[in-house]
């Protein structure tokens, strides 16, 4: 690679054997990077899955925070209604003792029926209220528990793969820039071929060599014709069985 990274550095262009090469070596050091990241297993998914409940449960807290809050609001005015249905009463019955004929008594009775009636409107209202509230005070209790234990857990997967982050940074940090290498001999055509395919096959091999005349990807044979061109390396040459790049085997030559 040291005359093709020399070649970058000018500006030249690559004849498409070079660039074959680079993508291989692409494929080599993208799979030393797909070996370092197994070691951290499912952390990775675990932490995202981890940070999605713990936003769900939030939002869940906050919404039954907005319930206690509404019926906490429903039940202040429900007692501030009483208040003014007593104080309206006390008035009334004030009025009566000064009443003039019993047209009048009867009419300030029937104001002080309707004031006693929303009284017991009120307190109906409040015994609902405080169920409610009492319910979804237990719901709060319980999704906060939950919350709780789910941080802790993200917390300590978190720690986890921190430390498996910095102990590869190195290792991985140095592929990064051999591959960013790479990859300025390679057309952005083909890179793009390349992670399209790379994205489709579950081992993450988008070229493979061809060896003891089969795909080594699937290891369906390869015709001998095929196997010639492939030498060659004057074009790209994709297994009909598996899609991916084929290319010579270099400890087979």
């Amino acid at each position: 690679m040291a005359t093709t990274n020399k070649k970058a550095a000018e500006g030249v262009d690559y004849t498409m054997q070079e660039r074959i090469q680079a993508l291989y070596e692409l494929q080599k050091i993208d799979s030393k990077i797909d070996e370092i990241n197994k070691v951290k297993g499912e952390l990775p998914m675990e932490v995202a899955d981890l940070e999605d409940e713990v936003a769900g449960l939030q939002t869940r807290i906050d919404h039954i925070q907005a319930d206690i809050d509404e019926v906490m609001a429903l039940t202040r005015q429900a007692k501030e209604e009483i208040e003014q249905s007593k104080a309206q009463i006390a008035k009334y019955e004030e009025q009566q003792q000064n009443v003039r004929n019993n047209r009048e008594f009867d009419a300030i009775g029937k104001e002080i029926e309707y004031q006693q009636l929303q009284i017991q409107l009120c307190e109906k209202h409040l015994k609902e209220y405080s169920g409610s509230l009492k319910i979804k005070k237990q719901h709060l209790e319980e999704a906060e528990a939950v919350k709780a234990d789910r941080v802790i857990d993200l917390n300590n997967k978190r720690t986890e793969l921190a430390s498996i982050d910095a102990e590869t940074a190195k290792d991985v940090e140095a592929l990064q820039a051999q591959a960013d290498k790479a990859r300025l001999v390679i057309d952005e055509r083909l890179l793009a071929a390349y992670s399209r395919i790379r994205s489709n096959v579950r081992n993450g091999l988008a070229v493979v060599p061809v060896k003891r005349d089969a795909c080594g990807g699937c290891f369906n044979r390869i015709p001998p014709q095929r196997q010639s061109e492939i030498r060659q390396g004057k074009r790209i040459i994709i297994c009909e069985y598996c899609g991916r790049i084929l290319v010579n085997d270099e400890e087979q030559e």
